[in-house]
């Protein structure tokens, strides 16, 4: 047609069509004209082939530098990034325009796929039932999670079966360890009800970092040993190659979603504690589980048999009790009793508690606390195991180290704060002292907490004597229990009633 272009495809039409038909017959058909057609039929190369290349409109830019100096550049340093370069060249030559680093991109990029590097190439698997579980850490702390209202900094141990899409995960609260490792993999494979051929992880350097060679050499035997309880051959990823374990890294993004997407339907990022956070980080993995139940079902009969027990999911260090009534772990001071002080105890160190031993006998458990990010040591403190010290020495609250993490809840340290305003040091220390020493004694931390809030908003400061009035019982207004002794005589007398009642039967 007139004004209009010959397209590629028409020609296409017009030489299918020129075997059966006339010439003016298949140009009708293909659109074109009779002159057209003829011209088509004399030379039947497409239209697209017959244009001639478009010569450069303007002078070349990097017509003087390119092969001068960036490509010297690409030579000697192939990881060098292509925007790197443009602020070189522009640096160098302030003649140059901004406009040119579209060009210089494509420029190096068409050099690169000429005269560049091999690259690493992905194989993709075909993964079999039973043979490979994967397991990863992935960092949650974008998602803003919150525990009454604080942060939480943590990760999210995440296991996968590759064939049948199972999976599970685990809140971790420090970093990549192998404690997190060992415990969230034996919680992954009793859910899943077996364990694979293989376990591969990445190379564990998070774990292995400030570590020693012997230290290292520990870590990698306890690894083995695990796998080695499950009847697993433990594998690792090459360092920095994160798509050795692709199967399970693509996974995270879509696991984080489903959690980002619960959490705003949900309406609230806050928990009231721990415990609730990982019940609805189970409940979401459970759900993505079901929608893959019956690939689970046929995946399980070729999984190993469990064996009876768990391994070790803990490190077991040796402490000894000081004279500031604690120990100090990884960084960490942690109260004790103390009737404690001076002994030698066992702690096993779990990734989010503390279970304390003496020989073989449970002494009590104790949250985990870690180092704050800058390298400082941090403290877990119990009022309950140094409060009667306090009342014998109240002072010593003043200066005291960790006198913060002593407050189990906030309102004793804005007690602390108002009476430290408002009246002397000596009846600041021992007001907070008597009120930490009543919640201690009569089991009222909660209700006193309440109590002193009411107290502090209405502006006043708390009665320790009228407060102790309210949660200790009055001894006066106890009731007398009067309990009158049984004669031993009287029982002769029964059992004698009772062997009469027998005669006359």
């Amino acid at each position: 047609m007139p004004g209009r272009h010959v397209t590629d495809h028409q020609t296409r039409l017009f030489m299918k069509l020129r075997q059966d038909h006339a010439i003016e017959l298949v140009a009708a058909k293909a659109g074109l004209s009779r002159a057209t057609g003829y011209r088509a039929a004399k030379d039947p190369r497409l239209p697209s082939q017959k244009e001639e290349p478009r010569g450069s409109r303007r002078p070349d830019p990097l017509a003087q530098i390119f092969d001068a100096e960036v490509v010297p550049m690409l030579q000697s340093a192939p990881g060098l990034r292509p925007v790197a370069i443009y602020d070189e060249m522009l640096r160098r030559h302030p003649e140059l325009l901004p406009g040119i680093r579209r060009t210089l991109e494509r420029r190096i990029r068409s050099w690169r796929a000429i005269h560049g590097e091999d690259r690493d190439v992905i194989f993709r698997q075909v993964h079999e039932p039973g043979r490979f579980g994967l397991s990863d850490f992935t960092d949650m702390g974008p998602l803003g999670v919150t525990i009454v209202g604080r942060p939480i900094d943590h990760l999210l141990y995440h296991f996968r079966l590759p064939w049948s899409g199972f999976e599970h995960g685990h809140v971790i609260l420090g970093g990549e360890s192998f404690v997190a490792l060992a415990e969230g993999l034996q919680n992954a494979l009793w859910s899943a009800g077996g364990a694979p051929a293989y376990h591969r992880t990445d190379s564990l350097s998070a774990a292995f970092r400030n570590l020693d060679a012997e230290a290292s050499d520990d870590l990698t035997t306890r690894y083995e040993a695990l796998c080695a309880h499950y009847r697993m051959t433990p594998t690792r990823n090459n360092k920095g190659v994160a798509h050795e374990n692709g199967a399970i890294e693509s996974a995270h993004g879509h696991l984080k979603a489903a959690v980002r997407d619960a959490l705003l339907m949900r309406g609230s990022a806050d928990f009231d504690d721990l415990g609730r956070y990982r019940a609805f980080i189970d409940e979401i993995v459970g759900r993505r589980n079901a929608t893959r139940g019956k690939g689970i079902a046929a995946e399980r009969p070729h999984l190993r048999d469990l064996p009876g027990q768990r391994t070790t999911d803990f490190e077991e260090v040796i402490v000894t009790v000081t004279s500031t009534g604690g120990f100090t772990l990884r960084k960490v001071f942690y109260t004790v009793p103390s009737r404690l002080i001076g002994h030698r105890l066992r702690v096993r160190l779990f990734d989010d508690r503390l279970e304390v031993f003496s020989g073989g006998t449970h002494l009590l458990t104790l949250p985990r606390g870690r180092a704050q990010a800058n390298g400082k040591h941090d403290q877990v403190m119990n009022y309950h195991h140094v409060i009667h010290s306090r009342r014998k020495k109240p002072m010593a609250l003043l200066n005291l180290a960790y006198r913060d993490k002593l407050f189990p809840r906030s309102e004793y340290r804005r007690v602390w704060e108002a009476y430290s305003t408002a009246r002397a040091e000596r009846q600041a220390c021992k007001i907070t002292v008597e009120l930490l020493a009543l919640a201690h004694d009569r089991g009222c931390e909660a209700e006193l907490a309440i109590e002193l809030a009411h107290i502090l908003e209405s502006g006043d400061l708390p009665d320790v004597t009228a407060l102790r009035g309210r949660f200790s019982p009055d001894p006066a207004k106890l009731p007398v229990i009067s309990v009158t002794p049984v004669q031993l005589g009287s029982y002769e007398v029964l059992i004698g009633s009772s062997e009469m009642a027998e005669g006359q039967v």
